[in-house]
């Protein structure tokens, strides 16, 4: 590995826990992989390396699930009294808060994105997530069921599912893990977490707070690798279920192999979101809130606000305002406090943003702004670019890109939107900005979409259920929907005779 080369922004304990050798967590114990491999992760800003990384195999993966296998069937964690496991959940939420700065700290080194984001966004949300799950534990009850059989009683039981095999994506990393874990383990389940191989830091450091905070050995354990290490949880036969945020070319490989195997599953797959100024609306938080649903975290959200429909009337007046926010947006390192906007997380992340940004100049579509990587700098950036186009059928307005593009659409009638706003594989967000309530709550009711938006973009709680309809995803996140995919329901029947 090429000597780590870490930022002199870093505190003093982000920059220990970054430069130390880095293990796998498994049954409570810090291992190395047992081939030895190892991988390095990269700091988008700068190209440079910042840890070296064990690449798990096969072999790490039957440790993992054993180690989870035997925290399952023989440790305290689903037979302890629910008080307790939601005060160690509790505890855990706790543990990210007192290491807030230094968990920011390592995801704007490991991810790109600005610091300030990643403390009030990405942590404080993860802390949340927990904090919310921990409230699960006392309420999962099952029912008795009036059945009309004399002397039979009939009651159900909500039980764990199991070990549960839980892979995340890179643009939230420590916010998509809490997002897997804290439902999991307020159902009394075990978990093998599997970071992407570009963003390991805080999943690591999140496997270390997890046993400071008293969750036994074995409950949580960490494996890093790239797909080769994801594609051997998904396929290995001790896994009872599989939890995946990521593309959808990867979700319909993974789904296809659960359903093969008649596993659980759960699918939080891409989007090519549709957002809608109706004439009515209010055009200033109109045009910053649209700025926001597509550049907040360089475009790298599931649920990034890509395509913007505008009426032809207010089209130029929108697109200028939003190509002329764009132009004075602060491109640079996500641990520089003066960042608006981060680096994409790598290097064929950015080369396939920016090929998008070429398809789409030779399809036709008018390149506004940005369009370029940031001169003088050997980090992964892409500045925040606008297109303006008349055909929904352009690859720019129908596929997935991942990173800070918009494309800019007009219509003329109310009349054509929902058709054209759902015409896509996609449907995992929408938005509407307008005054006029009735017509938000009518295109709400037609868009096909997971989450709609009604004059703001993004929002979400730990109670309100995520997912999306076709192709961006199969279940949902949050709440009593996220808690119900890692329980069974047994029924008993009982002879009172």
């Amino acid at each position: 590995m090429t000597a780590p080369v870490l930022p002199d922004a870093l505190s003093e304990a982000a920059r220990a826990f970054a430069g130390r050798e880095h293990r796998l967590l498994i049954g409570g114990e810090h291992v190395p992989a047992a081939d030895g491999r190892t991988f390095e992760t990269l700091d988008p800003a700068t190209a440079q390396p910042i840890a070296d990384i064990p690449h798990a195999g096969p072999a790490d993966v039957e440790r993992a699930v054993a180690a989870a296998r035997e925290a399952f069937e023989n440790g305290p964690w689903r037979s302890i009294a629910a008080a307790d496991r939601a005060r160690l959940i509790g505890r855990l939420a706790d543990a990210i808060d007192d290491h807030a700065d230094e968990l920011a700290e390592l995801e704007a080194l490991d991810n790109g994105k600005p610091v300030k984001l990643a403390k009030i966004v990405d942590v404080a949300q993860a802390s949340r997530q927990l904090r919310h799950f921990a409230g699960w534990p006392e309420r999962i009850l099952g029912d008795v069921v009036p059945v009309h059989q004399p002397d039979i009683l009939c009651y159900t039981r909500r039980e764990p599912v199991g070990v549960c095999g839980q892979i995340i994506p890179w643009n939230f990393p420590l916010l998509m893990a809490s997002w897997k874990i804290a439902p999991a383990l307020a159902a009394g389940c075990t978990v093998v977490l599997k970071p992407a191989e570009q963003t390991p830091l805080t999943a690591l450091r999140l496997g270390e707070l997890a046993l400071d905070a008293g969750i036994p050995a074995g409950v949580l354990n960490v494996i890093t690798g790239d797909g080769e290490t994801g594609a051997a949880l998904v396929e290995h036969p001790g896994v009872d279920k599989i939890a995946f945020t990521g593309s959808t070319e990867v979700g319909r490989e993974i789904g296809a192999k659960a359903g093969r195997a008649l596993k659980r599953v759960t699918l939080e797959l891409g989007g090519k979101s549709p957002n809608v100024i109706l004439p009515d609306a209010d055009l200033d938080a109109a045009i910053k809130g649209s700025f926001q649903a597509i550049y907040f975290n360089t475009g790298q959200a599931c649920n990034a606000g890509s395509r913007l429909f505008v009426h032809r009337d207010q089209f130029d007046e929108v697109v200028g305002a939003l190509a002329e926010r764009a132009g004075r947006t602060r491109v640079g390192p996500g641990l520089d406090p003066g960042t608006q906007l981060g680096p994409v997380i790598s290097a064929a992340q950015q080369a396939r943003v920016r090929d998008y940004i070429e398809t789409g100049r030779n399809e036709g579509a008018e390149l506004v702004a940005g369009g370029a990587a940031r001169e003088g700098s050997s980090g992964f950036f892409v500045e925040p670019t606008l297109f303006t186009a008349t055909r929904d059928d352009l690859r720019v307005a129908r596929e997935e890109i991942f990173g800070p593009v918009l494309v800019a659409l007009p219509y003329d009638s109310i009349d054509e939107l929902a058709a054209r706003a759902n015409d896509s594989d996609y449907g995992l967000a929408a938005g509407v900005w307008t005054r006029d309530l009735g017509q938000a709550h009518r295109l709400a009711a037609l868009l096909k979409a997971g989450s709609v938006y009604v004059n703001c973009w993004g929002l979400g709680d730990p109670g309100a259920p995520f997912g999306g309809f076709k192709a961006s995803g199969v279940g949902r996140e949050h709440g009593q929907a996220g808690l119900d995919a890692y329980l069974e329901t047994k029924t008993v029947w009982a002879s009172l005779a």
